[in-house]
């Protein structure tokens, strides 16, 4: 495994080809308009992982957003809804197409209520994830190997997750909504942007 950390943005053949990337983000806090994106996390499935640093004065990043934008890469996410939300907010792209390993997990294994990335990965995976890095500084001129590892691992398993999650979502017959969950995610992220992100709209109140 190598982790290549890219100051601002990624380079011009970052990922080139790529059918499906994961990605998840890194921010100084989880909230919306309060705390800023810090650094974006990348990985195709093959192994390696690319860390964008991010330039907060401009947000300048042609490449990543091009690439979340990209109708023919499917961006694959572990709770989607708060990334998706800040790259609306911070780099004024809407991601798509999505899916969200947590919305799988979620509409699959219906036996459990531990759907966190590392319950996930550790029961499907049988791999025992790190989070000692999650609280740390993300804004910091200089990451440490222990956040470039720490991040890097959000995104390295996502592509096995899929697989396993996607044979349990068809086996349960759920396969077609958890699509049509997914195609909605970016949506509600948008809603969420809007400051509908504590309200049920389909609920009847």
């Amino acid at each position: 495994m190598a982790i290549f950390l890219h100051k601002g943005d990624l380079p011009d053949d970052g990922l080139a080809n790529a059918a499906s990337v994961a990605i998840d983000s890194e921010t100084m806090g989880l909230r919306l308009g309060r705390d800023p994106l810090c650094v974006v996390q990348l990985s195709d499935g093959q192994g390696d992982a690319h860390l964008v640093q991010l330039d907060r004065s401009s947000y300048d990043c042609p490449n990543l957003k091009r690439l979340l934008t990209d109708p023919a890469v499917t961006k694959l996410f572990h709770f989607g809804r708060f990334d998706i939300a800040m790259f609306w907010l911070h780099l004024g792209v809407v991601t798509a197409p999505v899916y969200c390993t947590k919305i799988a997990s979620k509409l699959a294994r219906t036996y459990t209520d531990r759907h966190g990335l590392k319950d996930l990965v550790k029961e499907v995976l049988g791999v025992d994830l790190s989070k000692a890095q999650q609280s740390s500084d993300w804004g910091a001129a200089e990451l440490t190997e222990e956040q470039l590892n720490y991040a890097a691992s959000d995104v390295l398993h996502l592509h096995a997750l899929r697989v396993r999650l996607d044979e349990m979502l068809a086996r349960e017959g759920r396969d077609r909504l958890a699509r049509a969950c997914f195609d909605f995610l970016p949506h509600r992220s948008v809603l969420d942007v809007a400051g509908w992100e504590d309200v049920d709209i389909f609920a009847h109140a």
